[in-house]
Order: structure tokens, then sequence, then C-alpha cells
């Protein structure tokens, strides 16, 4: 019964700092960026944040935050370069902040689910 609290209240936190990252206005980051994250059911179960205007997503909820999962960065130009930090690998480049978020949540970690409360090493 403990682990099965402990994943709601997991899933409390997260579902809590959603709401805070969507409410957020355009002064922080493109509202159009947490609300393309947010229609995959596989992102939205991820610890959201957000830092210098681009949405990161970690597998839990505590920091160190994890650095698995693919984040979009804003090109000058236009579209959005996917990287996933942990091993350096681009995932691509592309047009759209939808196409960003489809790349990121096609290339989940293995195992990746819904985010824990606590750290990488509680992983």
């Amino acid at each position: 019964m403990e682990r099965n609290e402990k994943a709601r209240s997991a899933a409390e936190i997260v579902a809590a700092e959603w709401s805070d990252v969507l409410s957020y206005g355009p002064d922080r980051i493109d509202l159009d960026v947490p609300r393309a994250a947010y229609t995959h059911p596989s992102l939205r179960q991820l610890y959201p944040m957000v830092s210098h205007g681009v949405l990161y997503l970690s597998r839990c909820t505590q920091w160190p935050w994890t650095n698995d999962v693919g984040t979009a960065y804003p090109l000058v130009a236009g579209g959005y370069r996917v990287r996933r930090e942990s091993d350096k690998t681009m995932l691509g480049e592309v047009e759209t902040v939808e196409e960003a978020y489809e790349l990121i949540a096609a290339s989940l970690p293995d195992g990746c689910g819904p985010a824990i409360d606590g750290t990488p090493d509680d992983l």
C-alpha cells in the first residue's frame, strides 16, 4: 500500500507542476511549447520545468533531475533542434513544436514510465 501512496503522491506533484507550467505567461515560455508537450500522455506523466524559455522533462520530481528525455530548443531561423543531454544525441531538427514533441515522445528512454517522487538515484 505504501508504494501506491508514493505513486499517487508523485502523480499529484507532477500534475501540480504541469498546472503551474501551463499557466505561465509568454514572458516565461512560448505558450505553444508546454501545450504541445502536454498533448502526449507519455510526456504528461513526466515532471516539467522551465528555464530560459525552454521546457525540460524529468523522470523524477527532485533535483538533480534526469537528463535522458529529449529537449526541444527553438532555433533562431525557426523550428526546433531536439537533443538528449544524457548521451549528447541529436534526435533531429523539425519545423514545428508539435513535431518536436512527437519526436521526444517517440525517443523516450527504455522503461520510461511516470515520474517518481525522488532523484535519479531512486530510479
